[in-house]
């Protein structure tokens, strides 16, 4: 189930530090693992496990993999969230 996996990858640190500077804008993992104290193999390991959770996407340009976030992994976990927010019946 993608909100498992999501939930998982956003449960790192590391990860949620990726999250954050990607919605700042598209970065590369060098430009990522830059402000990182991991080294740039274990940043790509990260972007896997957030690119598998539909929470980033990677476009190819030159040699380069540029990274971003992807609204609709984040937009499928503000649905399930969402339904907490509603009062239960008898609140």
């Amino acid at each position: 189930m993608i909100f498992s996996d999501a939930f998982v990858a956003i449960a790192d640190p590391n990860r949620r530090y990726l999250l954050e500077e990607l919605r700042r804008g598209p970065k590369t993992v060098n430009e990522l693992a830059a402000g990182l104290p991991v080294s740039r193999p274990a940043v790509s390991q990260h972007l896997k496990v957030l690119l598998d959770a539909g929470l980033v996407k990677a476009k190819a340009e030159g040699t380069r993999r540029v990274y971003t976030v992807s609204s609709a992994g984040f937009l499928r976990l503000n649905i399930w969230l969402d339904q907490f927010w509603e009062t239960a019946p008898g609140e």
